[in-house]
């Protein structure tokens, strides 16, 4: 699809995956429109353009939409805040998003997130993995929200034949911070070497990506990403040495994949990590 005339817009563009995204795929010969709510806090890659917007403002976004070939939809709450924070930007905005997206015929990639099938138990060892096409279980209101951005996805393509990819993320930083992240750790670099494959796929349709590097403690099996033909290429592993101790202790955030995520505001009893506990 790779066409370097038409621009990509890039929303979140301030926020950690975004200014790491912008340089990447400006080197790449790619004309970017960044956007977000707050300033972007570097000097502009060669070829970008800036301009601050909220995600409510429905025009704003159709404008900045216009002509772009796809937009890399990394904005909205980041992490986990009151329902009625997160309902603006992280519902509201991605409706935005799809309806330039429709109007434009662009693709989609949506920044989704591990959090929304958290409170699917980790793996036992057992070689048994989670496939991307499990059911949607959240572990908080920005997890509910991106099952909904995901499902959205999902008509889009049905109704409008909008192509859109949804990359569940595990945990883009420089490097893990603990020993979950052995088995969630997306570097940078294989970030950005996903989204040039998104953006230069013949075709994608309605697709899954756990967003994780070749980590071989993974919680996370089957996906599409034979669709744009993306492998991971660095790992967590390299890290296991300074972080692999690193646990929090808690039985819940030990259990489930979405890790501490489970734990905020969790009222049932705890579990002992031998207890059965689950009648789905």
């Amino acid at each position: 699809m790779t066409d370097k005339t038409r621009p990509v817009l890039l929303t979140g563009a301030s926020g950690n995956l975004g200014r790491a995204l912008a340089p990447a795929l400006a080197a790449a010969g790619y004309r970017l429109r960044l956007t977000d709510i707050s300033p972007f806090p570097d000097a502009l890659p060669e070829g970008a353009a800036f301009t601050k917007a909220d995600l409510n403002d429905g025009p704003t976004i159709l404008r900045l939409a216009e002509g772009c070939q796809a937009i890399l939809h990394f904005g909205g709450i980041s992490t986990e805040q009151p329902f009625e924070v997160v309902l603006g930007p992280n519902i509201r905005g991605l409706y935005h998003v799809y309806e330039a997206a429709r109007r434009e015929r662009a693709r989609v990639l949506f920044a989704s997130s591990n959090h929304a099938i958290g409170f699917h138990e980790r793996p036992a060892g057992n070689g048994e993995l989670l496939d991307a096409d499990c059911a949607f279980r959240p572990d908080s209101f920005y997890g509910l929200s991106k099952a909904y951005g995901e499902l959205m996805g999902r008509l889009y393509w049905d109704k409008h034949g909008v192509e859109n990819l949804n990359l569940r993320i595990g945990s883009s930083f420089p490097e893990p911070a603990d020993a979950r992240m052995l088995s969630t750790w997306l570097s940078y670099a294989d970030l950005a070497r996903l989204m040039e494959r998104f953006l230069a796929a013949p075709r994608i349709g309605h697709a899954v990506v756990w967003g994780a590097s070749k980590n071989p403690a993974t919680y996370w099996g089957a996906d599409h990403r034979d669709r744009i033909g993306w492998e991971p290429e660095d790992t967590a592993e390299s890290f296991r040495g300074k972080v692999g101790g690193k646990v929090s202790g808690d039985p819940v955030t030990e259990r489930y994949q979405g890790g501490g995520y489970t734990a905020m505001d969790y009222t049932r009893d705890k579990p002992s990590p031998k207890d059965a506990f689950s009648l789905d």
